[in-house]
């Protein structure tokens, strides 16, 4: 692709675009399979455990995020100069950070089960299905991470379609073996569990084709563990886990104000949003995944005129979505809360039917911050990235929504978000439009 040509930056960034929205959501949908199908084979109290240990799977996804984001944006940066150590060793660097990873979620998962449930805020009602969830979930976490990392590369490495087709089969193999182990089975959440762990495994297997058709320009090289080298994969990849906990941060947040406001009725309500939510925030990960690789091989001063291209496609593209998602949220918001409501309770149904119309107006923003952070770091500007996802995570978000519950009770609860997006989305405008 010649950097001359502006004119072939549209179809560049729809084939990536394209290929990272549909293959994200079909790797959201491990979480909402696992969600429609607990809600309607198991009840509502094991829909709570599984939105309680939502932000473990988060902090885990986000981890494996971050190590193949920031690596394979460091790959793509150093393409200048394919016969530079960074080129040729990041890959391993990634998977020594990867392993390193792996052996604390697994350690955890294995013998901190209930405590991490009961820490997340599972009661007597919900800890049971939780620890069982949360473990075979953290001790498979090497497969979760090596397929983030994978992912990553194959997609940098000028493959998008076959990562597209990883992540959607394995999401395909995960709602499968989701029904078989819950209803045929009768194996409960530890079934579902497992449903969910098989799934990176298809999609490495999938990926696998990059390597025997001898595609690849990435490999495990011998070279020693360097600590330099993974503080700059986590600068430039800290966005996606920032990014990736935020829904982490506002489920365990929001989970403990239910709490105190509906018990787990209202948990089990907002277990609904927060997993449609995952799937949705998806749409707006893939396209900054998928403007990574381009943004990054465009990020000398001789790619403004393309870069500029890029973020307007992006941004339009994010709103255009937004648009779409909410208007299907608005008009088939009950229907929607009825599919995971297996006992058909007319409180469940209102509580979630009611906040996702205000919660989801968060779409037109969250695309937009999330959009800028990813640009950001593709262009090697990770503290503009970092403060955009620190303040939409962690910074703003804990004490609004504390202040909107303590005056609007519930319904200031499901407007936190929609107003923290909102004023984070100021500054990541300004960020992405300086020059």
């Amino acid at each position: 692709m010649s950097t001359a040509s502006t004119e072939k930056i549209f179809p560049v960034f729809l084939k990536y675009v394209s290929a990272n929205v549909l293959g994200m959501i079909g790797y959201s949908c491990y979480i909402l399979a696992d969600t429609f199908f607990i809600a309607r084979g198991i009840g509502a109290d094991a829909l709570a455990a599984l939105n309680l240990v939502l932000p473990a799977y988060s902090l885990m996804n986000g981890t494996g995020l971050m190590i193949g984001m920031g690596s394979a944006a460091r790959y793509t940066l150093s393409a200048a100069g394919p016969g530079d150590k960074v080129h040729r060793t990041i890959f391993t660097h990634a998977l020594y950070l990867g392993i390193l990873a792996a052996v604390i979620f697994s350690s955890a998962g294995a013998l901190f089960p209930s405590q991490i449930a009961a820490f997340l805020g599972a009661d007597a009602d919900t800890v049971g299905y939780a620890a069982d969830y949360i473990r075979i979930l953290l001790v498979f976490s090497p497969l979760f991470l090596g397929n983030n990392i994978l992912l990553c590369f194959v997609r940098n490495d000028g493959s998008p379609r076959l990562s597209m087709t990883g992540m959607i089969v394995g999401s395909l193999t995960n709602i499968v073996l989701d029904y078989v182990f819950i209803y045929p089975l009768g194996m409960g959440m530890t079934g579902a569990a497992i449903a969910t762990a098989t799934a990176p495994v298809v999609s490495m297997l999938i990926m696998s084709q990059h390597f025997i058709r001898k595609k690849n320009n990435f490999r495990p090289v011998r070279t020693k563990v360097s600590l330099i080298r993974w503080k700059d994969i986590c600068s430039l990849g800290v966005s996606s886990l920032i990014t990736e906990m935020s829904s982490g941060i506002v489920i365990i947040v929001f989970n403990f104000l239910i709490l105190g406001l509906s018990g787990n009725t209202g948990v089990a309500a907002y277990g609904i949003l927060a997993n449609i939510a995952l799937v949705l925030v998806s749409v707006f990960t893939g396209i900054g995944q998928g403007i990574q690789p381009v943004v990054s091989r465009y990020a000398g001063e001789n790619g403004r005129q393309q870069r500029d291209r890029l973020r307007r496609y992006a941004l339009c593209a994010s709103l255009l979505l937004a648009l779409l998602a909410y208007g299907l949220i608005g008009i088939f918001a009950v229907p929607i809360a009825e599919l995971f409501n297996r006992d058909h309770t007319p409180i469940l149904t209102s509580i979630a039917s009611e906040g996702m119309r205000i919660y989801f107006v968060s779409l037109f923003f969250s695309g937009i911050n999330i959009v800028a952070a990813a640009f950001l770091s593709s262009a090697d500007r990770p503290k503009e990235a970092f403060a955009v996802s620190i303040l939409r995570g962690f910074v703003l978000i804990i004490p609004i929504a504390w202040l909107l519950s303590v005056l609007l009770g519930l319904t200031g609860i499901w407007m936190a978000v929609p107003v923290t997006e909102a004023l984070v989305c100021i500054l990541s405008i300004i960020f992405i439009f300086r020059k």
